[in-house]
């Protein structure tokens, strides 16, 4: 049988300054709060001249989801001016009974916020520690050991500008720097924990290197070094679901997938057509992995054949191609939209237009909020219902590659963010047998 994709959005937020990470809550009862980093470079200023240092500055915003809301589904709850934000991710458990989102920042400290009820009903963010991991350096990424919902032993792993990667724990409401090693040679872009044995930590970066390390034996010498990159590596991400498979990315247009007991080489390549910022594995569906692609907008790959096959590449399935700028921040929400999305009534005249798989998309300014209503126009300028899908003008594997489950259809509610048009995007995709797609037009 033969399965129809389909992206959507749902909603434009004008982040202000440059959008680089957003991510969702993975904490049971609070999935819908979503947050977004930005980084901005601001050029420095002496004597009236351009001569100064620059400065990096961020903001961190605070976003609830909720799908009966009459206006767009996101409201803003928060935001805090902060250093530049190069990543951000939650805690996956909470810890002491609160849920904790960490940020590493331009001034090369991880900062750690709880989430709190505030008396007016709503919730907001609050400082809760911060550890320096060195002067003059950028902290560049982080994640925690908890990606299994494992609540045993928090730990935080970050890598900075330095090259550095730091090992850090978290108790009674305190950040202790377990260890901290020389990883690679220019900026460590990236870290993360193996979710299946926290003892190992993987690093990458702009050496063209991903390293392996366990903490067992120390950080003296790596367990492994792989060249297989050809430019800097700027993703990785343990599958959560999958003991020993690793995703890692890199600036060279590269999707590899790794066999941990075997890391001399990938059994699987995928060229995406952008360098490959971030890699995010779904939550609850094994096979399926989001990839934001820089230069290349967003794409949604199905990893099924090559990781039981251990060969071959991943197709992509879906693609979410309304951003206008680096596509850097990307992440799948737990929330469910089983239900049918409502039907949009038709918008007056657009202020602007995009083309996208056939249909016109108009996007029409209504708050000062920068939420933005969206529809789909054909060519001729009629409204097209949101249970109709317009003509495609590109071709997905997602017509031929199926689901790994017994699932009827499937939808996603996702989140990105772009980079110099300072963007955040709220979307939707939805994967269903074509019958069903024909269904939905005769029912209208």
């Amino acid at each position: 049988m033969a399965w129809k994709s389909r992206t959507r959005s749902l909603q434009v937020f004008d982040t202000e300054l440059s959008a680089d990470t957003v991510e969702w809550c993975p904490v049971s009862n609070s999935h819908r709060f979503l947050a977004c980093g930005t980084y901005q470079l601001q050029k420095g200023v002496s004597k009236g001249e351009e001569d100064g240092a620059p400065s990096r500055t961020g903001r961190l915003y605070l976003f609830e989801y909720q799908r009966e809301a009459l206006g767009p589904p996101l409201t803003e709850l928060q935001r805090i001016d902060t250093p530049a934000i190069l990543d951000l991710k939650w805690c996956h458990v909470p810890v002491s009974e609160k849920v904790v989102l960490g940020l590493a920042a331009a001034t090369g400290e991880l900062q750690l916020y709880v989430l709190a009820a505030c008396q007016e009903g709503s919730s907001n963010l609050q400082t809760l520690c911060y550890a320096e991991l060195g002067a003059d350096q950028l902290a560049l990424s982080l994640d925690w050991s908890t990606g299994r919902m494992d609540s045993s032993d928090v730990r935080v792993v970050c890598s900075d500008s330095a090259g550095c990667v730091s090992v850090l724990s978290l108790a009674e409401g305190a950040l202790v720097t377990l260890s901290q090693w020389k990883a690679h040679d220019f900026e460590a872009w990236i870290s993360a924990f193996s979710y299946w044995d926290t003892q190992l930590v993987y690093s990458g970066g702009d050496d063209c290197k991903l390293k392996g390390w366990d903490l067992r034996i120390g950080p003296s010498k790596p367990t492994f070094i792989s060249k297989r990159h050809s430019m800097g590596v700027c993703s990785i991400h343990s599958n959560p679901h999958r003991e020993y498979i690793l995703a890692t990315g890199s600036y060279d247009e590269k999707v590899l997938l790794w066999d941990g007991r075997n890391m001399r080489e990938p059994f699987s390549e995928s060229l995406l057509g952008g360098g490959v910022w971030r890699l995010k594995w779904h939550p609850t569906q094994q096979h399926l992995l989001l990839a934001a692609c820089m230069h290349n907008d967003f794409h949604i790959l199905h990893c099924q054949q090559a990781v039981e096959s251990n060969e071959g590449a991943c197709p992509v399935v879906a693609s979410y191609i309304l951003h206008n700028s680096l596509a850097y921040g990307a992440d799948w929400s737990r929330l469910s939209l089983e239900e049918p999305a409502p039907l949009s009534p038709p918008t007056a005249e657009p202020t602007e237009c995009l083309t996208d798989s056939g249909g016109h998309l108009r996007i029409q300014y209504e708050s000062p909020t920068a939420s933005f209503d969206t529809s789909l126009e054909d060519d001729c300028g009629q409204y097209i219902p949101e249970g109709i899908a317009p003509p495609s003008t590109t071709s997905h594997a997602g017509d031929t590659v199926t689901p790994d489950d017994d699932a009827s259809s499937l939808s996603f509610l996702l989140a990105s963010c772009s980079f110099y048009d300072h963007m955040l995007h709220l979307w939707r995709w939805d994967w269903a047998p074509v019958e069903a797609h024909v269904n939905a037009i005769a029912c209208n």
